[in-house]
């Protein structure tokens, strides 16, 4: 399904959704889908610990395959250790390598399919090839659903992250739409007349004083996994997928991916390093909005003309969860995961 959306018809959206329900974060915890556990190049024969919910996830390697157990290698034959029906008590999750991450399937083994891995049309499907200053690690003081509602208001780089993005300023357009079924959503930012960034005038070479700019983010609701993909005319495209893996109910990790191939020499090294300076940004407003969401008061969220793509992220996010908990884990007939989305994020325009 689709919807453009006009500014004023956004906010009311927002604020009549708001007054139907609260919205509590934290409380999903999704099941039967891939999260991306790391990236492939930071596995090797000693186990790093990462958390998944809350719980441990150690990844090694042994030989060139990838593993991912809820204990430590040593401590799987244990029957002292215990171990989840996610592993089916052997411990050991399932695993697949792709786009230069390590995979971990997170919920009934039985259910698990490698045709529910997301598509990333600029990642290379073997991993082989991308470069090491192109990907990147951030963590989050927020739970996974707060950093993504952050990402799907996109107002929100003009003024924290003007120099990487493009600054406030009146544009000749400012139009959002946005598209979903119960496992995704996709919202289209499209500006025109947009104040170029410091950093793409300074490092890019982009003269010109304003910008078309459309950035499209595809958000895959069990993982939260977000594929992004700006586009700048003059200028170039900044795809990069980011991870939100949600470590806890107060902390996501981020483990972020660029394709910058066809950006020249100085700013392809450099803008992958930003995400060190817009990641600490984001957290300090996520930051404090996270317990703020622990207690039950009448406060209003605040929201912007923007927020409809939000809204409807918060609604598909509740359905999905409402029906988890009646114990339904599948995938309905409208997701395909997995589909080709490069005419959506619009590469092909």
């Amino acid at each position: 399904m689709s919807e453009v959306v006009s500014l004023a018809k956004a906010g009311n959206i927002a604020r009549t959704q708001r007054q139907k329900d609260n919205w509590t974060p934290m409380v999903f915890d999704l099941h039967d889908t891939w999260f991306p556990i790391a990236h492939s190049t930071h596995v090797g024969a000693k186990p790093v610990r990462r958390a998944l919910h809350a719980q441990p996830v150690y990844v090694w390697r042994e030989g060139a395959k990838a593993l991912a157990a809820e204990c430590l290698p040593e401590a799987l034959k244990s029957a002292a250790t215990p171990k989840s029906a996610f592993t089916c008590g052997t411990g050991i999750y399932p695993t697949v390598e792709q786009y230069g991450y390590v995979w971990v399937w997170y919920g009934n083994p039985d259910n698990k399919d490698v045709t529910l891995l997301p598509h990333i049309p600029f990642l290379p499907k073997d991993g082989v090839g991308i470069p090491n200053y192109m990907r990147t690690s951030v963590r989050f003081d927020g739970n996974s659903s707060l950093s993504v509602e952050n990402l799907l208001d996109l107002t929100h780089a003009d003024f924290l992250h003007g120099e990487v993005i493009g600054g406030e300023g009146e544009a000749e357009s400012d139009e959002i739409s946005f598209e979903y079924t119960s496992e995704t959503l996709t919202r289209v930012r499209h500006v025109v007349g947009k104040p170029v960034s410091p950093v793409m005038r300074w490092l890019g070479g982009v003269r010109a004083k304003y910008q078309e700019f459309r950035s499209t983010l595809h958000v895959h609701l069990r993982s939260n996994v977000c594929i992004s993909y700006p586009r700048f005319r003059p200028g170039f495209d900044i795809p990069n997928m980011q991870t939100f893996v949600p470590s806890g109910p107060f902390r996501s990790r981020v483990d972020q991916t660029f394709s910058l191939g066809a950006a020249p020499t100085p700013f392809r090294q450099l803008m992958p390093r930003m995400a060190y300076v817009v990641g600490p940004q984001d957290n300090f407003v996520v930051r404090p909005q996270n317990p703020c969401y622990m207690n039950s008061d009448d406060r209003a969220d605040q929201n912007s003309r923007f927020d409809a793509p939000g809204v409807r992220y918060r609604f598909l996010m509740r359905k999905l969860w409402e029906r988890q908990q009646a114990g339904d884990y599948s995938y309905l007939a409208d997701a395909d995961p997995g589909q080709d989305i490069s005419a959506l994020l619009g590469m092909d325009k």
